[in-house]
């Protein structure tokens, strides 16, 4: 009954001529993409010194994963580092290009 009555309310909204829906879903992607990214540029220039202090040891970014896990830092979505996750801030880091995978 539910599904029903929300399809009838929407048939007549649409019937008076409104249109559904976010008019400018291409500006809003756009901005909701600009803000993860600027989330993400965050958090790597945070934890960038301490996976360069980690690394100024010799650690591999095995290892520097292993360490920031013993530290207790979370990855960005709260959850424990690997090697790859290293890679990728390493990536984001434009100062040092030898770091940089392909470059």
């Amino acid at each position: 009954m539910i599904s029903q009555r929300t399809k009838d309310a929407l048939a007549a909204v649409k019937a008076r001529g409104v249109k559904l829906g976010n008019p400018q879903i291409r500006k809003a992607q756009e901005a909701a993409a600009e803000r993860r990214m600027a989330i993400a540029e965050d958090f790597a220039a945070n934890v960038l010194p301490i996976i360069r202090e980690i690394q100024a040891t010799g650690a591999s970014m095995r290892k520097t994963a292993a360490a920031l896990n013993a530290r207790g830092i979370p990855t960005a979505r709260g959850g424990t580092w690997a090697a790859t996750q290293i890679s990728h801030i390493l990536k984001r880091d434009g100062s040092n290009g030898a770091s940089r995978i392909g470059a």
